[in-house]
């Protein structure tokens, strides 16, 4: 049994190259390099508080709680305080170039797209049988049984068994198109008709269509999403130049 294995950068960039990760590793050099040419560009400075609050939120969201395991993490991932500084640093500048580009295009994408970010409560049962959802639907209608009682009969998962098909709220995203464009034509709280898709036969009762929010959440994924698109739009443009050779 080997004792000891020693790796070396030489031998981690040979292991990059098979596992096939060469080219999404390459864009994110390419990323980051438009993203500090655009951060000059834009006039964006980076203050010793910030990378200060910024490290600490690193360090927590990695649970990094003592210097200890700050100094563990650091010796994991092959990283030199210096390359957590510029790390720290980089997403920084991220973050503050994205807020810079599109804070103010948050609100009319938001409006123009809110319908994108609403969701459904929902309760679901899904069945093999057409004829047999057809039956169930008009015995709940007629109130010959209810919603729960048939999901705790069909629905297999013991979770949403248990819980009456209860789904919680499901964003309009997450629905398949020909569910979403039932869902968003009801009125609630009503029980849909049967609807087929690959998966099988949906019986759906919905309760409540929930109106999306511009909170600081919603803010920050919109200001994120619009940032992503940006930067691969500008990696496209990008002629890549690799001097990595065959042999390393």
């Amino acid at each position: 049994m080997l004792q000891s294995i020693t790796i070396t950068s030489k031998d981690i960039l040979h292991q990059v190259k098979l596992s096939g990760k060469i080219t999404s590793i390459t864009e994110e050099i390419v990323q980051l390099n438009i993203i500090k040419t655009a951060a000059v560009q834009a006039g964006i400075e980076v203050t010793t508080e910030e990378l200060q609050k910024f490290a600490d939120y690193l360090r927590l969201t990695n649970k990094l709680n003592t210097a200890e395991e700050t100094w563990k993490w650091l010796n994991q991932n092959v990283m030199s305080l210096d390359d957590f500084e510029e790390l720290v640093y980089n997403s920084l500048v991220s973050i503050k170039l994205a807020h810079h580009l599109f804070a103010n295009q948050v609100e009319p994408f938001f409006y123009e797209h809110q319908l994108d970010y609403s969701g459904v409560v929902m309760y679901e049962v899904i069945l093999d049988d057409e004829d047999l959802a057809m039956e169930l639907f008009y015995a709940i209608t007629e109130g010959e049984v209810s919603f729960f009682e048939v999901a705790r009969q069909y629905v297999e998962d013991t979770e949403l068994r248990r819980s009456g098909g209860y789904k919680g709220i499901v964003p309009r995203q997450e629905l398949k198109p020909e569910i979403s464009a039932v869902i968003y034509s009801s009125e609630p709280p009503q029980l849909l008709k049967p609807i087929i898709t690959s998966r099988g036969i949906h019986l759906i009762f919905v309760e409540e269509i929930v109106q999306p929010k511009l909170d600081t959440l919603l803010r920050e994924t919109l200001v994120s999403g619009l940032f992503t698109k940006w930067l691969e739009q500008q990696v496209d443009e990008v002629e890549v130049v690799r001097k990595i050779t065959p042999e390393c």
